[in-house]
Order: C-alpha cells, then sequence, then structure tokens
C-alpha cells in the first residue's frame, strides 16, 4: 500500500471512529429559529417592500412597508402574532426605517417625500422634519433622508442618506442645529448612510452601505472609529445593553452587477459591543428566485429584537409573491 492510500485509509477510520466518540452534545452556539406562523397578518393585506420593523416598550411589533391601499403602519403583538392596529394607507412614497421613541412617538423616514415624519400612536402628524416633496441640501430640505435616532431629550439626527451623504442634527422642536458629512470614504466622510441609531451614552453609528462600514460618531460630528471589514451594513438596532445588532451580508467590493454589497450575495446579522468588538454572528439562507420559505431571508433591512432576544428582520427584495418580516425566536444556550 503506497503512503498516500494508507493516510486516506486511516482518515477514513478517523472519521468513522469519531462518530461513536462520546463527544458532549452541548450546544454552546446561540441560535435562532423561525415562527413561520408569525405574524398573523390579516388575510385581506397585500405587504409590498417591509422596509422597516421596530419593538416598542410593550413588545409590540411595529411593521412598515410600501403598500398603498392598507396601512403602511401595522402593529402585531410580538408573542402572539395576531394584528392589533394600523393606519397610515396612501401616506407614504417610499417609507424606510421606523422607529419608536422613549415617550412612544412613532418616527418614519420617507425618502420618496424627502421628509422624517413623527406620528402618535395613533397617527396623527406632531413634526416634519425637512420640506415635503421638495429635495434640497440646507436648513429646511434634505434629498431622500433615510434613518434617524431620537435622542433622550427630544433631540433628532437624520441620516440624509441616498441623497446628500450626511447626518442633520434637529432640537425637539424641529429646529436645524448643524449638519456634517459629505461624499467620501475618510473619517467622517459618508457613502449612503443607510442606518443609524444611538447608545445609552449619546454616540451614534451610523450604517454606510456603500463604505461597507460601520461610522460611530460623537453628537459634535467627530468621528471616533470605523469598524471595516466585517459586514455590509443595512439595519441597525441597539439593544438595553448598548450591545448594537447588525444586519446586512459579509464584505463585497464594487462590480459590474451593482453597487456595494445590493444585490447581498449572502444574509448575516451580528451583534457588537459599543468597542466594535464582534460577540456573535449567524447567517441564514438567501432566497433565491421562486425558492421563498420560512428562514429564509431576501435582502436583510429592518432589524429589531424584542424583550426576550428574539429577532425581527424584514425583506425588502422585490418579487412580485412575497414581502415579509420574519420572527426568528432565540434558542438558549446549554452552558
Amino acid at each position: 500500500m503506497n503512503f498516500r492510500i494508507f493516510a486516506l485509509t486511516l482518515c477514513s477510520l478517523a472519521v468513522v471512529c469519531s462518530a461513536f466518540a462520546a463527544y458532549p452534545k452541548t450546544n454552546l452556539a446561540p441560535g435562532y429559529e423561525v415562527d413561520p406562523a408569525w405574524p398573523k397578518k390579516p388575510a385581506d393585506f397585500a405587504w409590498y417592500v417591509v422596509t422597516g420593523v421596530a419593538v416598542d416598550k410593550q413588545d409590540r411589533v411595529w411593521i412598515f412597508n410600501t403598500s398603498k391601499n392598507d396601512p403602511a403602519v401595522q402593529v402585531y403583538d410580538a408573542t402572539t402574532g395576531n394584528y392589533l392596529f394600523g393606519w397610515g394607507a396612501g401616506m407614504f412614497k417610499n417609507p424606510h426605517f421606523i422607529r419608536i421613541d422613549a415617550e412612544g412617538n412613532v418616527w418614519c423616514a420617507d425618502y420618496g417625500r424627502h421628509v422624517i415624519r413623527k406620528f402618535s400612536e395613533t397617527g396623527k402628524l406632531l413634526l416634519t422634519l425637512g420640506t415635503v416633496d421638495m429635495p434640497g441640501r440646507d436648513e429646511t430640505h434634505l434629498n431622500m433622508p433615510t434613518d434617524m435616532a431620537i435622542t433622550p431629550n427630544g433631540d433628532v439626527f437624520v441620516t440624509d442618506g441616498y441623497g446628500n451623504n450626511r447626518i442633520v442634527h434637529y432640537d425637539k422642536h424641529g429646529r436645524f442645529i448643524k449638519s456634517w458629512g459629505q461624499l467620501g470614504v475618510g473619517a467622517g466622510d459618508l457613502s449612503q448612510p443607510h442606518a443609524i441609531a444611538m447608545d445609552s451614552k449619546g454616540l451614534l453609528y451610523v450604517c454606510e452601505r456603500n463604505n461597507c462600514r460601520i461610522q460611530v460618531f460623537d453628537q459634535d460630528g467627530k468621528s471616533m472609529a470605523q469598524w471595516r471589514n466585517l459586514i455590509n451594513p443595512w439595519g441597525i438596532t441597539i439593544i438595553p445593553n448598548d450591545e448594537i445588532i447588525v444586519s446586512g451580508s459579509t464584505p463585497a467590493r464594487w462590480s459590474e452587477r451593482g453597487n456595494l454589497g445590493n444585490p447581498p450575495h449572502d444574509q448575516i446579522v451580528m451583534k457588537f459591543d459599543a468597542t466594535g468588538r464582534a460577540l456573535e454572528q449567524w447567517a441564514f439562507p438567501l432566497c433565491a428566485d421562486g425558492n421563498w420559505k420560512p428562514g429564509m431571508t431576501a435582502w436583510a433591512h429592518g432589524t429589531a429584537v424584542d424583550s426576550k432576544g428574539n429577532l425581527y428582520i424584514s425583506d425588502v427584495a422585490d418579487d412580485d409573491k412575497e414581502h415579509r418580516v420574519q420572527k426568528f425566536t432565540r434558542l438558549k444556550t446549554e452552558e
């Protein structure tokens, strides 16, 4: 027997023997399991491009979608999946992210109408940032804004992202305070700031989809850190212990098929601490055309976490059959 065949034989025996080894069958890795029955969307509702999802203090799940005839904002029970209420039919042109502030107000980004709007829980308009249907780059105009982070005192930081590549700071009355950022790749520059979130210390975490990085700013606009080469970030949420949850895809380079990571080639969600250290990563199967199954995601976009650690991901892939938000139940480790 020659050496190569002998070595392969030993390897095969090792594999066979390992199958019978008394390894501890303990799940140390975290995991998620899709709940295919969640949510219980009314049968006569049709979702289209589900861009945003958020969870409030009552563990109600707020869903933001582009449907023209049904409520654009819909609220579901996190546990049962039952539909609770909704509003906003025909109110939005291109909904993007949705956020719930500390007082329970609902903030909606509409990049098609170039505004950020604040609503009461029941859909009463309370405040508009930007000028409706008028793009621009000054103190009273935005250009395709994507997201917003609201401070405890009511100040708002807006990613004026698709058109202006800047961050805009307003006070709680909607008065312009300042803006920063310009198109570029250096520290403090921005390229498609797609989502924004704020931690308990007031630091701002900006998902730059076209720079394949998360950039951290203080509230004066100083760039504090850049997290590169880990994830092409699409959606972001920060849970109460200041851990940062980011959805997107693995890093990609510009190519002929489109802009950076769009369309994505895979789907991941990562958890970071406030220093940028990666704590966990989970991969989800990427939906292929005609193969949309529960547990698969299709251009993961909106990202939220409830009080039990369950994960909610919305899809934005432009498919005529399926537009969804899915609940992924957090599985316990067995330490």
